[in-house]
């Protein structure tokens, strides 16, 4: 199998999961940037902008789901997270901080290429099919750029929450079920979807100005999804 050369951002503190994850990324072709902890990743993803980031999550520094959400903060770069934790909060709580995909551990070295060449397609289409800006009312949407403006004012939108309202935008007058935003935003049809849409959706109302019992652009349709609309 032929991956697309990637540099990924591996961060990892055991000396052996590394050595043994570098060497399967090096031979299909990737170049793979280790750090041990979470305060060098975050650097590394700040200044040097790696294609994908493998994180685990027991990092000696900083736990790693606050590191998740800490490089969700200063970049959409992919994530997936390795990690021993099989829960079903845990990995809820995963996807809602901002990962990508997830890998429980022990994994082979053929299942996380398979994972990473997944992310990156779904990357790399999603930014070369994106439209050049989506407007719904005072709202506007910049796929390629990643950005939203409502009332001319910059939006501070998580990667999620952004990928969410560029679904929907694209999508105006459409009732959106939540397993289609699951399948299609998050690219999973596992556990959780309900809870997981529910407070991104939460989310993003609160930064539209707007509630569930007031809406402007995001409607609920009970029991089949949630819809935009044009408040004009």
């Amino acid at each position: 199998m032929v991956y697309a050369m990637a540099m990924i951002l591996l961060v990892e503190d055991d000396r052996i999961i590394t050595a043994a994850l570098s060497r399967a990324l090096t031979d299909a072709g990737h170049v793979v940037r280790p750090v041990g902890r979470a305060g060098d990743a975050l650097k590394v993803v700040t200044d040097e902008r790696p294609d994908l980031v493998i994180l685990d999550l027991g990092l000696p520094d900083i736990d790693g789901l606050d590191a998740l959400r800490m490089m969700r903060s200063v970049s959409d770069v992919p994530v997936i997270v390795a990690t021993a934790r099989r829960a079903e909060a845990d990995i809820i709580s995963l996807l809602s901080a901002g990962a990508d995909d997830y890998v429980t551990k022990p994994f082979s070295g053929g299942h996380i290429l398979a994972r990473i060449a997944a992310v990156l397609r779904r990357s790399r289409s999603t930014a070369a099919a994106a439209p050049s800006a989506i407007t719904v009312g005072e709202l506007v949407i910049s796929p390629r750029q990643r950005r939203a403006e409502l009332r001319g004012q910059p939006l501070q939108l998580t990667r999620r929450e952004f990928d969410v309202l560029a679904y929907l935008a694209e999508r105006v007058g459409q009732v959106i079920s939540r397993r289609e935003l699951m399948n299609e935003v998050w690219n999973q049809a596992r556990i959780g979807e309900e809870q997981t849409i529910d407070v991104h959706i939460s989310w993003l109302r609160r930064k539209l100005g707007e509630t569930a019992a007031q809406p402007r652009f995001l409607h609920t349709v009970r029991g089949v999804g949630v819809m935009m609309v044009d408040p004009r």
